[in-house]
Parts: structure tokens; C-alpha cells; sequence
């Protein structure tokens, strides 16, 4: 198997597939070569420079490792090219199979504006908003003022990690936010199609994460709870999510598996859904790949998803039904990113002199470097995931509090997302249950 990424990913699934007796190839770039995913994999190969759109994203250097170390599948992780129709079709030309759902799934469920028609033709709630992609300003001025009201939320259609989203209060802040979110889709996706869709204010960000086969087979691994983000980008998620009933529980649950049959959905993946201070729950978007806080399942499932993905993509059925799925405990992940939050999370990337990472009861750490060696500046800033499980919310939030009180993290102008982190778990209005996804910018801004 070749694994099309890097960092604490790329080490994740490496894993996994040493478990599973899979021989796998990591690509790295230049950066990225003393990387420990790289020395972890059974061979490596260089794919480029440093750049991500001549290495991670360079489709043909992707392929030509693949069949040059003869590997049968690709795993994409998460970011990248893990939601892209197009590598995955190219993948199958080459005979290789991509470990994820078929390109034209992938292509149905990755333009966010059409794909809200498709979860209400199957039954699920959604926003108020366009129909589809919004072409002009005129277009958006209309749909504002006669279905969404204000405020009201304009989003890239081919959006993704929280990038391309603005929000309008009013018919002037609708200009400048569709005209700039245009401009940053364009930029940053290749394609300058929006959508709107009303913003409920004191919302939650509530994600369920599926399982479904090519056998007709499907399950949701319960519920997940990212509601503590930083630029529309999670920080702390945890599983199953504070404060729902049972009832909530398991209509999100029926929703998600009923909209992901819907579309012919197989492999891993995650239906979002915005959860309203009155407890009523819409579609957001389905991203058709692993998640990044996918641990948290995991230790309350005892599941490996990324087993999972390969039984899955190699032609397995489940083997379980809904029934058979048993949620234990809870669990809390925390992301620790070179950032630097008191300077508006600017990337402080550089050499890692120390790294201390926490152990002890139910602690799990997935890291992608080790000290001495060096956080790239070309990539995403995240260090490391720490995870805890506890039998209650309240030992897992205690263990992580005390495992982040452990970590150390230190390098010339090296600043971190610790202080912050250990902030959020210690604060009252986490501690209850009772953020949204505004807490953060709140507590940053002074307001609680």
C-alpha cells in the first residue's frame, strides 16, 4: 500500500498496516525526509520539493511510486488529495485501488451546494439557503432577502478544513463577503463556486462518523462533538457529544446513515450537522475521507477505522450490524499545532529541541515528529494529537488536562496551542457542556 501523505497520518495508517502485515511505501518530499513516518514505512520514495503542489499533490510523481514499488492500493489520509474524484479515478485507470468511496460518489458528495438538494431529497433536515451554486452577487442579494434572512453565511462548494467561510449580517457585509469568498475559493480550490445558507448563531458543530460496504452494509460509530474551533478550524473534539439524549443520539444517527446510503456512500466517512440552541439538527456536509479526530471514536469503539477503510476498499462486508456496535467510556482529543494563538495562530514552525510527550492511564498520543527534528513551514502546523479516554466525560477531560500539563514543546520561537488548550478543558462553559462554536472566539476576544 502507498500512503499519499505525510506527518501523523501518514505514521497512523503505517501502523496499521504493520498490524495487518501490509507492506506499505511513504512518499515524502524533500522537507519531509528525515520525517519519522518515512523511517517507520517499509520503503520510501521522494516525490518532489517541498511545495505541496509539487510533491503531496503531484499526481503523476503519486502514481509512478505507486507502480514502481507495485502497490495495490493508496491511502490519501486526510487533506490532500483524499477528497479529490480525480486522483481516485486516475488511481483506478492504473489499477490501483483508492481507499475511499468511487470517484463519482466523490464528486456528488464534494460540492457542498448541490449535495444539500441530495440529503433533503433523502429525508434530512437542512438550512434554509440556495438551491445550488450562487452565480452573482445580484443572485445572492435575492436568496438572502427572500429565503435565508439575514444573518446569513456564504461558503465555498468546494470547500474544506474551515477555509471559505464569511458571514453577513446585513445586505453590505453580503457584498464584500461574497466577492471575498469567491476571490478565496478561487485561490484556494481552483473553483469560485458559493452557496448560502442561514447562520444560526449559538450553534454546535456535531459530526457522526459511518462505516458502509460495497455489500449494502452501513453503521454509525455514534457522535462527535468539534464545536471548540479557532477559524472555523477544530481544536478540541470529543465523543460521544455533551448534553444530547438518547432520542437526539439516534436520529443523528439514522440521518447519517440514511443520507450516506442515499448517494451510494462506501469506506469511511463523517455527515456534519449543525445542532441549533433548540436542540434541532441540519446537514451541513459529508467529507468523504478519515478525520482527523477520528481517535475519538476509536477509543470508544475499540474499532481501527483504518482497518476498517482497507477491509472496506478490499471488497469486505462489515461484518456487524448497528446492533452489534457498543460505545464505552468517552474521550477528548486535543490538537497541538505551532501556532501561536496570542498573535491570531500565526504558524510558528522551526526545529523541535525538546518534545515530551504524556503517558500514562488512558492516554493515547499520535505524533508526527520526534525532538531534534524540524516542523516544516510548507504544511499544516499540527504536532500531535492527544487523546484520553475515561469511563465519564469528567476523567477524560481530568486526563487530558493532566497529560497536556505533561507535554513539553520546545524550539527556537517555537509557541504552541498547549496554553489555550489547557484554558478551554479547564473552563467552566466547556466543563458543562454549554460551548458553541463562537466559545473560542469569545474567550480570545474577552467575552466570557
Amino acid at each position: 500500500m502507498l500512503i499519499a501523505n505525510r506527518g501523523e497520518i501518514a505514521l497512523r495508517v503505517a501502523r496499521t498496516c504493520r498490524e495487518m502485515g501490509v507492506p506499505c511505501v511513504a512518499v515524502h518530499s524533500t522537507a519531509d525526509a528525515g520525517a519519522p513516518f518515512v523511517a517507520f514505512a517499509d520503503e520510501a520514495v521522494c516525490v518532489g520539493p517541498p511545495p505541496s503542489r509539487r510533491s503531496y499533490l503531484y499526481m503523476p510523481s503519486l502514481i509512478e511510486a505507486a507502480r514502481r514499488h507495485g502497490a495495490d492500493a493508496v491511502h490519501p489520509g486526510y487533506g490532500f488529495l483524499s477528497e479529490d474524484a480525480d486522483f481516485a479515478r486516475v488511481c483506478a485507470e492504473n489499477g490501483i485501488t483508492f481507499i475511499g468511496p468511487a470517484p463519482e460518489v466523490m464528486e456528488r458528495v464534494g460540492d457542498k451546494a448541490r449535495v444539500r438538494g441530495l440529503m433533503a431529497e433523502a429525508g434530512l433536515p437542512v438550512l434554509p439557503g440556495s438551491a445550488g451554486p450562487v452565480t452573482s452577487l445580484a443572485e445572492a442579494e435575492r436568496i438572502a432577502a427572500a429565503t435565508t434572512g439575514y444573518p446569513v453565511v456564504v461558503k465555498a462548494a468546494a470547500g474544506g478544513g474551515g477555509r471559505g467561510i464569511a458571514v453577513a449580517g446585513s445586505p453590505a457585509e453580503l457584498r464584500d463577503a461574497y466577492r471575498e469568498t469567491v476571490a478565496l475559493a478561487r485561490a484556494l480550490f481552483g473553483n469560485g463556486d458559493v452557496y448560502l445558507e442561514r447562520y444560526v448563531p449559538g450553534a454546535r458543530h456535531v459530526e457522526v462518523q459511518i462505516l458502509c460496504d460495497g455489500h449494502g452494509g452501513a453503521v454509525h460509530l455514534g457522535e462527535r462533538d468539534c464545536s471548540l474551533q479557532r477559524r472555523n478550524q477544530k481544536l478540541v473534539e470529543e465523543a460521544p457529544a455533551p448534553g444530547l439524549s438518547d432520542g437526539q443520539r439516534a436520529e443523528l444517527g439514522r440521518h447519517a446513515v440514511r443520507g450516506a446510503l442515499s448517494v451510494g456512500y462506501t469506506g469511511a466517512g463523517t455527515m456534519e450537522f449543525l445542532l441549533a440552541p433548540d436542540g434541532a439538527a441540519t446537514f451541513m456536509e459529508i467529507n468523504a475521507r478519515i478525520q482527523v479526530e477520528h481517535p475519538v471514536t476509536e477509543m470508544i469503539t475499540g474499532l481501527d477505522l483504518v482497518r476498517e477503510q482497507i477491509r472496506i476498499a478490499a471488497g469486505e462486508a462489515l461484518g456487524y450490524t448497528q446492533h452489534d456496535v457498543r460505545l464505552d467510556g468517552a474521550a477528548v482529543e486535543c490538537r497541538i499545532n505551532a501556532e501561536d494563538p496570542g498573535a491570531e495562530f500565526r504558524p510558528t514552525p522551526g526545529r523541535l529541541d525538546r518534545l515530551d510527550l504524556p503517558g500514562g492511564p488512558g492516554i493515547r498520543v499520535d505524533a508526527g515528529f520526534v525532538a531534534g527534528g524540524t516542523v516544516p513551514p510548507y504544511y499544516d502546523s499540527l504536532i500531535a494529537k492527544l487523546v484520553a479516554w475515561g469511563g465519564t466525560r469528567e476523567q477524560a477531560i481530568a486526563r487530558a488536562e493532566r497529560a497536556l500539563a505533561e507535554t513539553v514543546v520546545d524550539g527556537p520561537g517555537m509557541r504552541t496551542t498547549i496554553p489555550l488548550l489547557r484554558r478551554l478543558l479547564g473552563h467552566p462553559v466547556f466543563a458543562d457542556g454549554r460551548h458553541t462554536t463562537g466559545f473560542v472566539n469569545d474567550l480570545l476576544a474577552g467575552g466570557l
